[in-house]
């Protein structure tokens, strides 16, 4: 019989990470900087950051997808029209909540604007089964207009 034993450096951290949030927040609050389990801490912090980079990529590529399968996948439009507009009206909703709570985030889009158009092109010709070449190399408007609530793609 193999007996596990847990590591003795073993961290509150690695025990209960809700406690461990909660502790270091009261620690900061209190002013018991040399208590906080700093390490951990800034594993946190970097992550948060890498999440909502991931997240905003997520929904642009999800925003421009929906905007061309409405504009080009012909054979759906008539019945998806709806659907596929209330997509990019929540998808353009949580970018711009992202980016009021984190403006600093809005040079990230810029650069990944074109990456994310690319990727978009392929999982609608994915979704439609249409050729990628239906879809243009060339993105459909500025990131404004992308963003714009009230713009959408001409037929």
């Amino acid at each position: 019989m193999v007996i596990q034993r847990k590591p003795a450096t073993q961290t509150l951290y690695d025990q209960d990470y809700y406690l461990w949030l909660r502790t270091t927040i009261n620690q900061l609050r209190a002013g018991q900087f040399s208590a906080v389990d700093l390490d951990n801490l800034l594993e946190e912090l970097e992550t948060m950051g890498r999440s909502q980079k991931r997240a905003i990529e997520s929904l642009l590529i999800k925003l421009l997808q929906h905007l061309l399968k409405l504009q080009y996948w012909d054979e759906e439009r008539e019945r998806n029209q709806g659907h596929w507009k209330g997509e990019i009206r929540t998808f353009r909703r949580e970018i711009k909540k992202t980016l009021k709570d984190s403006p600093s985030l809005k040079p990230y889009i810029l650069e990944i604007f074109d990456e994310c158009y690319q990727d978009a092109r392929k999982e609608a010709s994915d979704r439609s089964q249409l050729p990628i070449d239906t879809f243009p190399v060339a993105i459909l408007g500025s990131l404004e207009q992308i963003l714009d609530e009230n713009w959408f793609p001409s037929h």
